[in-house]
């Protein structure tokens, strides 16, 4: 009877380190899969960014309206444009009384405006040299009288996009070395008390193999089980995020927490492996002496 409560009381507190130990490892793989999130939207920030910066030229007074669909149609062929937008004079005239609170035309007798296409670019081409290249090309066309985009606004995002990067990436590389040690400090608590009776085991010549699979296994299943909470704490606040502010759609995208999801997956389960073989082999090469001193 004595026996019977002495190894329940035992596999209760296994159990009680099983759960402490799993909490422990799942708020550390939250951190790795925020690591893995800011690594890949730091692209998508940067595309969104880049993309969302209009530059736009101006149609000359005799353009008619045939003739801008008609380079439009021929711009939309070109593979530095990702959408155009065509605004007439009466358009624009709106947009300017709306924004100024008056009509220019009232006290000017005719409208000042000029019809224009506004092009968002890819990414790849938003930068001060491509679109140089871009609206040279366009100033050729006849019915073009002026390109217009802000190249200082333009240096400006890119210098920072990059600033931004370098931080995100060394923010990852500390934050991944701190999650390790971290994980490694938990499961090593963890196979600490049980240091006697891997030494029991090798008294009676069980081999390293053997000691090693049971704390692996448990190791492993304790470090998937982690990544799953991990996992769903994640994508419960993505989905708030993107409720609050639904343009972090973009950046926050399925691939993204796709890539995210199996990351966590494969971390926790690799890093508790390599964490607990690690722990068990120190266990595993000391004499009987020195387990009383650690």
């Amino acid at each position: 009877m004595v026996k019977q409560k002495k190894t329940k009381k035992k596999s209760s507190h296994s159990d009680m380190q099983f759960v402490t130990s799993n909490i422990s490892t799942t708020m550390v793989l939250i951190l790795l899969g925020l690591v893995v999130a800011f690594s890949l939207t730091a692209n998508n920030l940067s595309v969104y960014v880049r993309e969302n910066i209009n530059f736009s030229f101006l149609l000359s007074d005799e353009t008619s309206p045939q003739q801008a669909m008609q380079l439009m149609h021929e711009l939309r062929k070109q593979p530095y444009v990702k959408n155009l937008q065509y605004i007439s004079k009466d358009q624009a005239l709106k947009e300017q009384t709306a924004a100024m609170g008056t009509n220019p035309s009232d006290f000017l007798g005719y409208n000042p405006f000029t019809a224009s296409v506004e092009v968002k670019l890819h990414s790849a081409y938003a930068n001060s040299d491509s679109i140089t290249k871009i609206s040279n090309a366009i100033r050729h066309n006849s019915n073009v009288k002026d390109v217009l985009y802000q190249q200082g606004l333009l240096d400006a995002v890119n210098s920072n996009i990059r600033n931004i990067s370098a931080v995100l990436l060394g923010l990852a590389f500390l934050l991944t070395l701190i999650s390790f040690a971290l994980i490694n400090n938990t499961i090593r608590q963890s196979i600490h008390s049980k240091r006697f009776l891997i030494h029991t085991m090798k008294l009676v010549g069980a081999s390293w193999g053997f000691i090693r699979k049971p704390f692996l296994l448990r190791s492993a299943w304790g470090g998937l089980i982690a990544g799953v909470f991990a996992n769903a704490i994640l994508w419960i606040g993505v989905y708030w995020l993107v409720n609050l502010e639904p343009t972090l759609g973009d950046i926050l995208t399925w691939n993204v927490m796709a890539v995210v999801t199996l990351s966590v997956l494969v971390f926790g389960v690799l890093i508790t492996l390599l964490c607990a073989y690690l722990s068990i082999n120190k266990y595993l090469r000391m004499k009987a002496s020195t387990l009383y001193y650690v």
